[in-house]
């Protein structure tokens, strides 16, 4: 299984996701500001990955420090954290793999330094570990929502190339290929996720894909072209309302419109309970160059004002179901699970 994430010789190994589709490369991080950079350039993306990558960040950090008192050393690890947040907004699972080395750490503050240190290591290793767990389980609670001879439309990418391994809107689509007549991927503009990376994946699993420009989904749909939508996420607030790549808001309008099952596939890590609803999810604008630009090439004319939000948010009314490694669930049942964590 390729791991578009993973730990080797105390350095980070990543699939540098900026070379695709022309080239598979991997790239090695050797200390948390190289972290920092590959998620915001996006090397690395996809919220589940961001989150592996920022938790295996705050490692190669506290390997830096020379600290010999606990107190100084969590210092240090709380301002290595805070840093690494910085790098993208939106995409709660940064985060969360943060905050959770953070609290181990904290949980294990009357130990020596260099036991933390392996404490932190080990946990790292086992959010690995966890993040390809997650997502089978994920791929076998969605298959079972998926029809045979399904033609199915996702937006962006949420494969393998967005998680550790296997993916969450792409894995229930593996899980479930031998029901898939046709699945039609989104450019999905500027950068192209979509056309470079969900394509890519597919292609290499021989999945049946088609490439479509974004605004060509709801002709598709009007033809009845399409049963499903099955995308990913970067944050759902409480409520249920979902953060997910720009384009995707319109797509569930759209699926509204013409009564075509919206479903959503994610992690409960990407669930952040401390938010009541989407507009208190900050959404992250990106530079300008992605939309004037293709491959440092200007295609718009000096003077355009430029919008580029990486995201928008789907209300929770517009989504069928939610597939979580815990099973499917409507937005309005979400606090089932919140439970659960206690």
């Amino acid at each position: 299984m390729l791991k578009t994430v993973d730990w080797k010789n105390n350095q980070i190994v990543i699939i540098d996701q900026t070379k695709i589709p022309e080239n598979l490369e991997f790239v090695r991080l050797k200390n948390y500001r190289q972290v920092y950079s590959a998620i915001k350039k996006m090397l690395v993306r996809g919220a589940p990955a961001i989150g592996v990558t920022a938790a295996l960040g705050v490692v190669l950090g506290a390997e830096r420090s020379r600290a010999k008192k606990c107190a100084d050393f969590f210092q240090f690890l709380k301002k290595i954290g805070a840093y690494l947040k910085s790098a993208r907004p939106t995409a709660v699972n940064l985060f969360w793999g943060i905050d959770r080395m953070i609290d181990l750490a904290a949980r294990k503050k009357y130990w020596p330094v260099a036991q933390i240190k392996k404490a932190l290591v080990k946990e790292a290793k086992k959010i690995i570990a966890e993040d390809i767990q997650t997502n089978l389980a994920i791929g076998r609670h969605g298959k079972r929502i998926i029809p045979s001879g399904a033609r199915i439309l996702t937006h962006c990418n949420a494969g393998a190339l967005a998680t550790v391994a296997y993916g969450t809107a792409l894995g229930v689509i593996r899980a479930a290929r031998e029901k898939i007549k046709m699945v039609y991927a989104d450019e999905t503009r500027p950068r192209l996720q979509g056309a470079r990376l969900t394509v890519w994946e597919l292609v290499r699993e021989k999945i049946p894909v088609t490439v479509l420009c974004d605004n060509m989904a709801g002709s598709l749909m009007n033809q009845k072209k399409i049963d499903l939508i099955i995308v990913g996420a970067d944050r759902i607030a409480a409520n249920g309302d979902t953060a997910n790549k720009i384009g995707t808001y319109s797509l569930a309008v759209l699926a509204k419109y013409h009564a075509i099952p919206f479903y959503v596939a994610a992690p409960t890590s990407t669930i952040d309970f401390k938010i009541k609803n989407g507009a208190a999810i900050p959404i992250e604008e990106r530079s300008q160059k992605e939309v004037t630009e293709i491959s440092g090439r200007r295609i718009i004319g000096e003077g355009a004002r430029i919008l580029n939000p990486a995201f928008d948010v789907t209300p929770a009314h517009l989504i069928t179901g939610i597939i979580t490694e815990k099973g499917l669930f409507r937005p309005a049942e979400l606090k089932k699970i919140r439970y659960d964590r206690h």
